[in-house]
């Protein structure tokens, strides 16, 4: 089995409710991480691409923000329909695209795309709008109209593909707007389906377009587009960074969802098994590749020893391998690109003085003959460092977490905030009081009380500090994908 040819998928970008050539004619090779053999040939769009795909988003626009909740509702939840059907094959493509476990993507990543496009086309069934009414000599109605904004340039990571990619369109398309949407050009595959299962729907062409390739190109493209006026993007500070500078010009409506250094706060009445388990999932799933991962674990002292004697123990535990394992729980970096960065980080903390109590360069890797090129790294945990030391304080976005201990709640908090991002952070005591009092001074979006990624759409999402601008729910994206427009009528 392992010497057989894998599949070369060639993807064509998706315009208009056709599959197209990139107009260059040229495609970029996209490897399957845990083998790092070739998987795709994705296409390597430019501006060209992006303008036809506005053109027809824009000409699509006119109809379809015209449409009632009703029609989109139902074609939504014939494509939720279509990838509930095809979730296998999905997850399967997902795996072999991102590295990650095919038991990762069947619980959470095509679930969650499913739950996307169902959410949304269930909210807008519910929206009310305001009136009020103005009595004596002014004597008239106001109300508010929700218009949506036009064509939104959506720019999703490598992650978790189809579901970020899923969260961006379903709001966008819901709420009346169309899009020209650029999924990253390491892990396309999942996207190329959707839009097959698009195709398939009765969605008009041009509502949703695809364009593949690479961010300096066809994503700069999208962003510097005069006539895309709403930008949701999720990805690095640095690009979300470049995103605002290049769109100020135009007063475009941003999105930004960005890096994350989350930090997990510990005191001695922690419900401690409860807490070992989530915590280990919360550093290493996925890979340690999601923003809201925890990379920073804040240990009250009394526990501190004991706490990462088990923690530890716990992650040895960990099954790195092969994606398509049922026993894998850990599968491979995005690329070989990434997996040097984590490395780096690895050794910046032995220069650190700190200590890898497992992990790389202390444990084995035991990897099947053909996972040997893939860009494989053992989770990996470090002790002995200050809060100074980079690797608490940039995004390594990888399986590597450092542990230190703090010894009263001001220093648990300081030490907590003690970070240019502010995503999330997950909070342990069994005190009610002192969850409330602390969760009120952490300088983040989300704060977990024992507990880790337990969501619920309806609440807001989104960063303080360097982790982005805005927010993300069933209101928040309803506010972000239309314009409050209103009317007063005097009688």
């Amino acid at each position: 089995m392992d010497n057989v040819k894998a599949e070369v998928h060639v993807v064509q970008n998706f315009i208009n409710g056709t599959f197209v050539a990139p107009t260059s004619k040229e495609y970029m090779e996209s490897v399957n991480p845990s083998t790092g053999g070739v998987l795709a040939k994705i296409p390597s769009s430019t501006k060209d691409d992006v303008d036809q795909a506005v053109k027809f988003a824009r000409k699509a626009f006119t109809e379809w923000s015209e449409t009632s909740p009703q029609f989109r509702s139902k074609v939504m939840l014939q494509i939720a329909d279509m990838i509930e059907a095809n979730a296998e094959e999905l997850a399967q493509l997902e795996s072999a695209d991102q590295g990650k476990p095919v038991s990762l993507a069947r619980r959470v990543d095509i679930p969650r795309a499913i739950y996307n496009f169902r959410f949304f086309a269930t909210c807008i069934l519910h929206e009310v709008d305001n009136v009020t009414q103005l009595q004596g000599p002014s004597r008239a109605m106001n109300y508010v109209e929700r218009m949506p904004v036009g064509v939104a340039g959506l720019i999703s990571p490598w992650n978790l593909p189809l579901y970020l990619l899923t969260w961006k369109i379903c709001p966008a398309i819901a709420f009346g707007n169309t899009c020209v949407a650029k999924p990253s050009e390491m892990t396309s595959l999942t996207a190329w389906k959707l839009a097959q299962f698009l195709k398939q729907s009765e969605l008009p062409p041009g509502v949703v377009n695809l364009v593949f390739g690479f961010g300096t190109s066809a994503g700069e493209a999208i962003v510097a587009h005069p006539d895309i006026p709403i930008i949701s993007f999720t990805g690095s500070t640095a690009i979300g960074q470049h995103i605002s500078a290049v769109s100020a010009p135009f007063c475009k409506k941003l999105s930004l969802e960005l890096g994350g250094k989350n930090a997990a706060i510990i005191f001695d009445d922690a419900d401690i098994e409860n807490c070992l388990a989530t915590t280990v999932r919360s550093s290493f799933a996925n890979q340690g590749e999601v923003c809201l991962c925890t990379s920073r674990i804040f240990v009250q002292r009394k526990i501190y020893s004991s706490f990462v004697e088990r923690f530890v123990r716990m992650v040895r535990e960990i099954k790195v391998g092969d994606p398509k394992d049922p026993k894998t729980t850990m599968g491979a970096l995005i690329s070989q690109q990434h997996k040097d960065k984590v490395m780096s980080y690895i050794q910046l903390a032995r220069e650190d003085d700190g200590k890898i109590e497992c992990g790389e360069g202390v444990d084995k890797l035991n990897l099947p003959a053909h996972c040997q090129n893939g860009f494989f790294v053992l989770p990996t945990v470090v002790t002995g460092l200050t809060t100074e030391s980079r690797c608490l304080q940039d995004e390594i976005f990888g399986p590597v977490t450092c542990v230190v201990p703090f010894d009263n709640e001001a220093e648990g908090i300081a030490f907590a905030n003690d970070a240019r991002y502010g995503l999330c952070a997950t909070l342990w005591t069994q005190d009610v009081t002192r969850a409330h009092r602390v969760s009120r001074k952490l300088k983040v979006g989300t704060v977990w009380i024992n507990c880790w990624l337990v969501r619920d759409l309806h609440m807001p999402f989104g960063g303080m500090k360097m982790s982005g601008v805005g927010r993300e729910s069933a209101e928040d994206s309803r506010d972000f994908f239309t314009e409050k427009k209103t009317v007063c009528l005097k009688y």
